[in-house]
């Protein structure tokens, strides 16, 4: 009667390869959380920095992310070909005063995901219910920009620029 062969026991896998696992799992859930803390729920964006008055940088659930406030338009602060243009740095404070690194934000998409810069479009929130980007227009900080097909908030927008330029706020009153 023939024996059945022996099959050599599994090797284990180098300590090595076990360990480089480990880091890429670690790094994974590093960038998922914002490098630190839970994971954010989707609609749910922590605050990285603020990059000018319309611009600003996010941590998501699905990574870091510039992103561009929708339906308004803040004064050049950072342009690569464009000087600082009136009441910009007063548009930037103002935004970095809504939005402080290391707030929560809710973040609400439209019907376009990104801009041609590849920025990801979408309005934010403010913990106490503030809707950012109609505060920055209702402080006379930006003039509304409409862009099609972007609609979700255009009424909105049109009616907080309307009472800001009327009363002369910020750049309204500050600026030719």
């Amino acid at each position: 009667m023939a024996r059945p062969a022996l099959r050599p026991a599994p090797r284990p896998a180098p300590r090595r390869g076990r360990l480089a696992a480990t880091l890429v799992l670690a790094l994974a859930t590093a960038l998922l959380t914002g490098c630190g803390g839970e994971p954010l729920p989707d609609g749910v964006a922590r605050v990285e920095r603020v990059v000018d008055g319309d611009t600003i940088e996010l941590s998501l659930s699905t990574g870091r992310e510039r992103v561009r406030l929708l339906g308004i338009d803040t004064p050049e602060t950072v342009h690569p070909t464009k000087p600082t243009e009136c009441f910009g740095p007063e548009a930037s404070a103002r935004l970095a005063e809504l939005a402080p690194a290391g707030s929560e934000l809710r973040i609400e998409r439209d019907v376009e995901l990104r801009d041609r810069y590849g920025r990801l479009l979408a309005y934010l929130w403010a913990p106490d219910g503030t809707f950012i980007n109609e505060s920055l227009v209702a402080g006379g900080y930006a003039r509304t920009l409409p862009i099609d097909p972007n609609r979700a908030h255009r009424r909105t927008l049109a009616d907080a620029e309307s009472a800001a330029r009327s009363s002369g706020a910020g750049l309204w009153s500050a600026c030719d």
